[in-house]
């Protein structure tokens, strides 16, 4: 791509990649290892963060980059998309990097608005940068999930017309929290995709054990996958995201960057290198989460208020039957909480926490 980023490494103008220092074991994210909050009083369960991260590997890496920071280097961006390349046997050319998800989110938006028509997206989901998309001219057809909170993949399929220029699929969804199966996925997709784009969006899929679509993406160039490092690796505030697609959509698609991959941080990207370094890490987060969770949702129960099984880090329940405020509970208790994301059953969501701060979360609302 003739982008400036190619044209400062022509003239030489990048600098040589930044080297990690290795330490000697990698971390647990035990609760010495969470990150010191500025109102430490405060519990957030508001924005499906990850508590115990980022990893200590991450920060130490990130921290070193600070004397770097005046500096565009490019060759630690191409040793990051090498890597994650690397992670889902893809080549160099399959991956797009942005400022989080969010980013490519918003950045596939606008690639699939060149043309007036519409998009398809389940109702509910995470659809707050649909707004890009609409505000580009594309029309937003929602459809409804399934009675347990599911994507209705027949109806979405059926919902496909001639002017349909991309379907959303969040999986696991956010907020419902629930899962598509792989098989149906796959089969959704090789139809769909025969007419339209298809963008899903796999914040919490390393929440599960289910696979990322990623080894489709070589043969299908409608197929777009968005990924980040907010969830599972801690990054959320560090901002770092990545597309995954045939190469000829990725060039396609960054081209609406300012400038290709060039989004992304000496810090945030030092941090995403050592992040993937650390499945240690990675699969503490997975068990301590799990275990938060599994309690989280007995005890709503156990109060009367129903739950949605959750694939991921958060949990959906409806406060249909519950007597108090909950969201005034929440304040009382200085939770930073959501909102009701369906009227129609008061359904709200939460995200999971360290063990303390769920154990505080459920006695607030006893």
């Amino acid at each position: 791509m003739n982008n400036r980023r190619n044209w400062l490494k022509q003239t030489s103008l990048g600098i040589v990649g930044l080297g990690i220092i290795p330490l000697e074991s990698f971390s647990n994210p035990t609760k010495e290892n969470i990150f010191e909050e500025k109102n430490t009083s405060l519990i957030r369960l508001k924005s499906n963060e990850n508590p115990y991260g980022p990893s200590s590997l991450a920060k130490n890496a990130m921290s070193n980059s600070i004397n770097a920071s005046n500096r565009y280097d490019w060759e630690l961006l191409d040793e990051l998309i090498g890597k994650i390349a690397q992670k889902h046997n893809l080549t160099d050319q399959n991956i797009l990097l942005g400022a989080g998800s969010s980013e490519i989110l918003n950045t596939v938006a606008l690639y699939c608005s060149k043309k007036s028509g519409n998009l398809i997206i389940a109702e509910t989901t995470f659809d707050y940068w649909t707004v890009t998309a609409e505000n580009a001219g594309l029309k937003k057809i929602a459809i409804p999930l399934t009675k347990d909170k599911k994507h209705d993949l027949s109806a979405m399929l059926s919902a496909i017309d001639t002017d349909t220029k991309m379907v959303y699929i969040c999986n696991p969804n956010n907020p419902t929290g629930t899962i598509c199966s792989n098989e149906a996925l796959i089969n959704f997709i090789n139809e769909a995709t025969k007419k339209t784009k298809v963008l899903v969006d796999e914040a919490y899929l390393d929440y599960t054990d289910q696979p990322s679509l990623a080894n489709l993406v070589s043969e299908n160039k409608n197929l777009i996958i968005a990924k980040t490092f907010s969830k599972i690796y801690g990054l959320a505030g560090s901002r770092i995201g990545y597309a995954i697609a045939h190469s000829e959509t990725i060039q396609e698609i960054g081209q609406l960057q300012f400038s290709t991959n060039a989004s992304v941080s000496v810090v945030s990207a030092s941090g995403a290198l050592a992040s993937l370094k650390d499945n240690k890490f990675v699969t503490e987060t997975i068990l301590l989460n799990a275990e938060a969770r599994k309690y989280t949702i007995e005890q709503l129960e156990n109060l009367k208020i129903p739950c949605i099984a959750s694939h991921t880090n958060f949990v959906y329940f409806s406060l249909e039957n519950y007597s108090k405020d909950f969201f005034e509970q929440l304040k009382k208790n200085n939770i930073l909480g959501t909102k009701l994301y369906e009227e129609k059953g008061k359904w709200s969501r939460i995200t999971i926490g360290t063990m303390k701060e769920m154990k505080q979360f459920i006695k607030a609302l006893e």
